[in-house]
């Protein structure tokens, strides 16, 4: 088995608990909530018709992200989905894919960067892209994204190991030489220590001192359409403009 040595955390990295999983349950719910979500946050600032990117996580296609996009749609944002279906978790390929998009999108509107927003795995395609293309990315915001260790610490590790016919823990070491070249962009990186599908503290950037993470509260089928996710994310954008 092959060590990885991380920065210094709160506790160690392991996946998210059987309780936490069986509380994802709630996460209907939370989409039935979500229809008060406008109304709520009816304060918040507006854009000046900035772009964003909506990356899904695995196994998601694009509906999973459509009540997001209407809401920063409402709030004057030009927002693209990825536009490739759903996220089979085939990293490599899709990062490319989702280049392809953003390359498209920034040369439609004058050659402006995007702000790429990715919901689990979804989060690891974005980094990726901002990682390797800072040109076209002005920021980088993730939702319950396995930042540690690839799927290691998530409840669908070894089914995903198997189909992908990966060694999680040469994988653990491939995505830590990765992570430590770091990223230049902003980026908000946002955490649920209920989540039931990655384990949180592989959710926390410990790579990059400016990476701001922060604490939600919610199921991790559930962030896409949380209130609070949705503030977060509308004075994330606001600042960066």
């Amino acid at each position: 088995m092959q060590m990885t040595s991380y920065p210094p955390s709160a506790g160690p990295l392991k996946p998210p608990t059987k309780f936490n999983t069986l509380r994802e349950i709630r996460a209907p719910l939370e989409w039935l909530f979500s229809y008060g979500n406008r109304r709520k946050l009816a304060s918040v600032p507006r854009g000046k018709g900035q772009l964003v990117v909506l990356v899904p996580g695995y196994g998601a296609d694009e509906w999973s992200m459509r009540p997001l996009k209407k809401f920063l749609k409402s709030i004057n944002y030009k927002v693209f989905d990825w536009g490739h279906g759903r996220n089979k978790g085939h990293v490599e390929h899709d990062k490319g894919l989702l280049l392809q998009t953003v390359q498209q999108i920034s040369d439609n509107h004058g050659g402006d960067a995007v702000t790429l927003i990715g919901w689990s795995l979804g989060g690891v395609l974005s980094r990726e892209v901002a990682r390797l293309h800072p040109e076209l990315v002005q920021g980088v915001i993730t939702m319950g994204t396995p930042l540690m260790g690839g799927p290691k610490y998530t409840v669908v590790a070894n089914k995903y190991a198997k189909s992908m016919k990966m060694d999680l823990d040469a994988y653990e070491a491939e995505i830590h030489d990765i992570n430590s070249q770091g990223i230049s962009q902003p980026l908000t990186v946002m955490y649920s220590k209920s989540d039931g599908v990655v384990g949180w503290r592989a959710s926390v950037d410990r790579y990059n001192e400016h990476a701001r993470n922060i604490e939600i509260s919610c199921s991790h089928l559930g962030m896409g359409v949380d209130a609070e996710v949705w503030r977060i994310i509308a004075e994330t954008l606001a600042k960066q403009d």
